[in-house]
């Protein structure tokens, strides 16, 4: 867990369920499931349509939908004889709140650590200006 990362709903910023970030993060770090979740952004696919897509097996393509199901991006319904997939926009959008808070975070932490050096900078020009005034 990243410090400062708010986890609980009286914390600043969006609130964070540590298990959910980490089914989103797996998720989205494979190639296959990122393809698929660009497909039905695009439009509702059916578990069928999505497997001859790839080069893989109907099954192989069925495991990626349900990593992408557990981890909430998608949701699956059945019409008949097939199982519908498309994205859910919602949780796509607090994995981009995270993301931002991330960034919050790390922005905030650099600029500590350039104004740190930055007065360090300004302490030893001194020093070397004092220096140069004794010789």
């Amino acid at each position: 867990m990243v410090v400062g990362l708010p986890t609980k709903p009286d914390a600043a910023g969006p609130e964070f369920d540590e298990d959910q970030v980490d089914l989103i993060f797996h998720a989205l770090s494979d190639r296959t499931r990122r393809d698929i979740m660009g497909k039905v952004s695009q439009s509702e696919q059916s578990i069928s349509d999505l497997a001859r897509q790839y080069e893989v097996s109907f099954a192989a393509i069925q495991k990626h939908v349900s990593v992408l199901e557990k981890a909430s991006l998608v949701t699956k319904r059945v019409d008949g004889r097939q199982k519908l997939v498309q994205n859910n926009p919602e949780t796509l959008r607090r994995a981009t709140e995270l993301l931002a808070e991330y960034e919050r975070i790390w922005t905030q932490r650099i600029n500590a650590i350039g104004q740190i050096l930055g007065e360090e900078r300004q302490v030893g020009d001194r020093k070397r200006a004092e220096e140069r005034k004794r010789r």
